[in-house]
Order: C-alpha cells, then structure tokens, then sequence
C-alpha cells in the first residue's frame, strides 16, 4: 500500500468527519478519492459511492428519526420517483454509455472522463449551493403539501443525476422539500438523509448485478466513514459546523475546477 492509498483511506475518515460536521456534502468527496487516490475507474467510484453515501446517510437517518425529525410521508412521496430513476439509471444507462463520446480535434472525450467532467458540474453547483446558504432554522409547523408533477420530476432529475454521479444529491433535495413541501429546514435535513439513503443503496443494487463488487474494500472504506461521521458529531460540541459550511463550499469549488482541468490535461 503506497502513501496515495493511505490518503484515500484517512480521505474516507474525513467523508465521515464532513459530514458529521455539516450534516451533508461530505459525500461529494467520495468519488474523487476513490478515482485519485484508490485508482478506482469512474463507473466503479460512481457505484461504491452510492453504497457509502447510502449507508453513510442511513447512520444519520436513524439519528433522526429516534428524534422525531423525519416525515416518512414526505420521504416516501419524493423517494419513490428518485429511486426508480437511479435504479435504472445504474442498471441501464450507465452500462450503455459507449466508451468513447466524441472527439475535439484529437483529443477523446471518453465515458471516464465524460462521467468526471459531469461529476465536477455537480460539484461547482453543490459549492455555490453550500456558499450562499441562506438556510434559517426556522421549526415553524406548516401543513405539508405536495405538488405531486414537480415533485415526480424532481425525484426523477435527482435520481438521475445520482445515478450518474454517485453523490446523494441533498443540495437539490433539501430546498425541494422546504418549498415543495413545506417542511421545516430542520426536519427537511432530517427527511432528506432518510431519502438519500433509500435511492442510493436502492442505486447500488442496479450496480451489484452488472460489477464484480470488491466488498472487503467497500466495507473499510465505508465503516471508515461511518467512524468519521461520529467523530464529527463529537467536534459539534468544540466547532459549529455551520461556519464552516461555506469555507467547505470554497474547498469543495476549487476541487470540482481541479477535475476538469486535470481530465482535459491528461
């Protein structure tokens, strides 16, 4: 083991770390730890992501729900759409990509670095959401209403984009249930992980029937981050994990402008 597969393993402690920390956006690290430091092709990174982000959420989700702050109703309406998107994106489209997209002059554009390039889109767009957070904590009860077409084609566009990329997707997920739903941001977080939970672990068994699944690696890597998670939820009583939400969102810009560099340079 060279000192680049070590960095990927304490990479994995310090997904967990984020994410106890944050409550969210450590996930969007996974697949370039995995890509970088592990040597793991991209299709592969993309699929040991969903099954990290997918326990790694679930940790939190059972947190959550011993405190009473996830609406299953809310959860299961928006989850349904979103985990028969990433299901079938795993299973069908992604298998089908053909490794070569397109050319510019001779340069290739093939399915790795395509899925990067649109991995990286995701992540500018997850930092801008992390940087301008105006979230406030309001806890005010409203009733909860559903705008059934938006949110089916929400699930579907999240689930998707999950599929593709591997990261959960609360960045998109969480503001689709505050003004979709009219949840509270609190219990929007909450139900959020519960969601991310379902169709990221529901992704991966798209991806258990086409892989060869290395699962001794996949569960260090993945209990790693789990152990991180309650380390970072230990340091919220010493840090406020809010005031370093957007210094993250900053971290997480310059990593997603780094990958589409690095893929056009290689």
């Amino acid at each position: 083991m060279d000192i680049t597969q070590i960095l990927g393993y304490v990479g994995a402690l310090c997904i967990g770390i984020v994410l106890g920390l944050i409550g969210g956006g450590g996930s969007i690290l996974t697949v370039p730890i995995l890509v970088y430091l592990l040597y793991l092709n991209p299709v592969t990174a993309t699929a040991y992501s969903l099954f990290v982000v997918g326990a790694s959420a679930l940790v939190g989700a059972i947190q959550n729900i011993r405190k009473g702050l996830v609406d299953f109703r809310t959860a299961i309406v928006f989850a349904i759409p979103a985990l028969i998107a990433v299901y079938s994106t795993r299973k069908f489209i992604v298998p089908n990509i053909p490794d070569k997209l397109f050319s510019i002059g001779d340069f290739i554009v093939t399915k790795d670095i395509g899925i990067m390039v649109f991995f990286a889109i995701i992540m500018l767009l997850a930092s801008i959401s992390m940087i301008r957070d105006k979230s406030k904590d309001e806890d005010k009860e409203t009733t909860v209403k559903y705008n059934y077409p938006i949110i089916l084609i929400e699930g579907i566009v999240v689930g998707f984009l999950t599929g593709i990329v591997g990261a959960g997707g609360g960045f998109l997920i969480i503001p689709a249930l505050v003004l979709l739903a009219k949840l509270p941001m609190k219990k929007a977080v909450a139900t959020s992980l519960l969601i991310i939970a379902i169709k990221s672990l529901i992704g991966f068994i798209g991806d258990v029937e086409n892989l060869t699944i290395d699962w001794t690696f996949l569960l260090t890597f993945t209990g790693l981050s789990i152990v991180g998670i309650f380390i970072g939820i230990w340091l919220t009583n010493f840090i406020d994990g809010k005031k370093l939400k957007k210094g993250f969102g900053w971290f997480v810009l310059v990593m997603g402008v780094y990958i589409i560099i690095k893929e056009f340079t290689k």
